[in-house]
């Protein structure tokens, strides 16, 4: 028997919208959900080198929750310049950015090379409950149940 690797052509057909509903989820746990369907692991095709994955609509990211002492927790980012260090608690870039701050912390879980640069770019993340993607008819997806309806 031999072992089944998939390939990028054969995957594109195969590509479903997921609609996943954030509102009241801990961020952590949703975003665990949501980088495990990008990357494709939920799917019995899995290739670790090949993008495997689905879109991702996430509505009500405002609505997410930080659980714990999370939302006192500095992110750094540095420019490369002497002296540009900077620093921003989560809870304050989740309330003045919430798509941002729900990317972030999924692009963290995904490869960090062009593969993960992919998968990436097939999430959408949106504040309030309303996103421009009806035409793709986008399957409503149980976060933290695990299943599809």
């Amino acid at each position: 028997m031999k072992t089944y690797s998939a390939k990028p052509e054969e995957v594109k057909l195969q590509r479903r919208w997921l609609l996943i509903d954030a509102a009241g989820k801990p961020m952590g746990r949703l975003a665990t959900d949501i980088a495990r369907i990008l990357r494709g692991k939920h799917r019995p095709i899995y290739t670790p080198h090949v993008d495997t994955g689905e879109f991702v609509i996430v509505i009500n990211a405002a609505q997410v929750v930080l659980t714990g002492r999370k939302a006192s927790e500095p992110i750094y980012r540095h420019s490369g310049w002497p002296g540009a260090l900077k620093s921003v608690t989560r809870g304050a870039e989740l309330s003045r950015k919430p798509q941002e701050a729900l990317r972030r912390v999924v692009r963290g879980m995904l490869p960090h090379n062009r593969l993960g640069d992919a998968m990436i770019k097939k999430l959408k993340v949106y504040a309030g409950p309303d996103h421009p993607h009806a035409a793709q008819k986008p399957e409503v997806y149980s976060v933290l149940e695990g299943k599809g309806e």
